[in-house]
């Protein structure tokens, strides 16, 4: 088979990979401790100024455990949201579509302002835009756990099993890569792109929903993040072979994730689960249909054989990849946080800088176990963005 987003890099039992090395189609884009140096972060050196944000610095503790995760009842907020967006998109914000499919840019709106129903506005609209991009926000200077309790508004917020985070806040997923980091240039060793294509944490039982990410230090060019629209990925198929995906299931594991970390001395907090889900998931809120596959987390489909399974993810994933028509670019800027909807949207950093220091905080609300409805004409739904009002 080509190499493609699925190309597999076995790695031997006996020895301890550097960073870089992957474990099966796990591409390992973190770099956690092993790659830490926490004194030229917190103080800087002659050549490198220190963090902006050192209450946001990441720890791992090797001590700290939780159990796993149990079932809870998720709350859809999209589905109480005034779909005229008064809040949300009024006389005083200016909106900008970054494509016609997904992701829009809304200034002169603060978010941590926003009142409950001004929340759920922003919860459909970011379903139905799939990313949403916010300038000049004040959620890095806020108290870290004001930051939580307005993410937790949409729903539990998930303890990443692996990644560090800032002392006493294991909710708060830190991506951070300091100004003496060179973990993207040794995954180059390995393999010809940092992009590493997913949606968050796909082996929880109940994967996240609404997400933010806002940013803490930034490089001065490159860093960007990428997102795809699945559910659009998912219309361009034709109808027939949007049948035949309905009722097939995938298993997405956390395990490789894991593994990796453990090689690099980081962290493990709590043991790694596999879960089924659905191929094709609907959304609650717009009734969408999207891909709800990923090459980092989904290992092989239930009932094919290897060769088939194979085949049909790599299509699948090749398909999500290369659509640069259902894409977009976000560029980071002092101030910004973007809002995505993982049920519906996958996304990848890009590791396209070196010796700068790049650091965001992402919160990370769990949402439903996911579940597809019959299929149906595409057609009847509505426009391939998923609106019926609101531009």
């Amino acid at each position: 088979m080509a190499p493609s987003a699925i190309s597999v890099t076995p790695s031997s039992p006996t020895s301890k990979p550097e960073i870089g090395r992957t474990f099966g189609n796990y591409k390992e884009q973190a770099a956690g401790a092993q790659a830490y140096n926490r004194k030229l972060e917190e103080e800087g050196d002659a050549h490198h100024a220190k963090a902006n944000y050192l209450n946001y610095l990441p720890a791992w503790d090797p001590d700290e455990k939780h159990p796993p995760l149990e079932p809870f009842e998720h709350t859809e907020h999209g589905l109480d949201a005034d779909s005229t967006f008064p809040e949300l998109l009024g006389p005083s914000v200016e909106r900008e579509d970054l494509t016609p499919s997904i992701g829009t840019v809304l200034s002169g709106i603060q978010l941590s302002k926003l009142s409950n129903s001004g929340k759920d506005q922003l919860a459909l609209l970011t379903a139905q835009r799939k990313v949403l991009v916010f300038r000049d926000q004040d959620f890095a200077t806020i108290p870290i756990e004001d930051a939580l309790k307005y993410g937790e508004y949409f729903g539990r917020l998930h303890i990443h099993p692996t990644s560090g985070a800032p002392k006493n806040h294991p909710e708060v997923h830190v991506v951070h890569r300091g100004v003496d980091d060179r973990s993207g240039e040794l995954l180059l060793q390995e393999r010809t792109s940092t992009v590493a294509w997913h949606s968050d944490v796909t082996y929880e039982q109940q994967p996240p929903g609404t997400t933010f990410l806002y940013i803490l230090d930034v490089p001065s060019t490159g860093g960007d993040t990428l997102f795809v629209n699945q559910a659009e990925a998912y219309r361009r198929l034709s109808p027939g072979f949007r049948e035949r995906l309905h009722g097939l299931k995938a298993v997405h594991s956390g395990i490789e994730q894991a593994e990796s970390a453990r090689a690099r001395d980081s962290i493990v907090r709590r043991e790694p689960v596999t879960n089924i889900h659905p191929l094709v998931r609907t959304h609650p809120a717009t009734g969408e249909k999207a891909l709800f596959v990923n090459p980092q987390f989904t290992r092989h489909i239930v009932g094919y054989k290897k060769e088939e399974s194979d085949t049909l993810l790599k299509f699948l994933y090749d398909h999500i990849g290369f659509g640069a028509d259902f894409q977009a670019r976000v560029k980071w800027s002092k101030g910004s946080v973007v809002v995505w909807d993982n049920r519906v949207t996958g996304h990848s950093a890009t590791l396209d800088f070196s010796g700068q220091r790049r650091h965001l905080a992402r919160i990370t609300p769990q949402a439903e176990k996911p579940y597809e409805t019959p299929f149906e004409d595409e057609k009847t739904i509505g426009k391939s963005n998923g609106e019926s009002n609101g531009h």
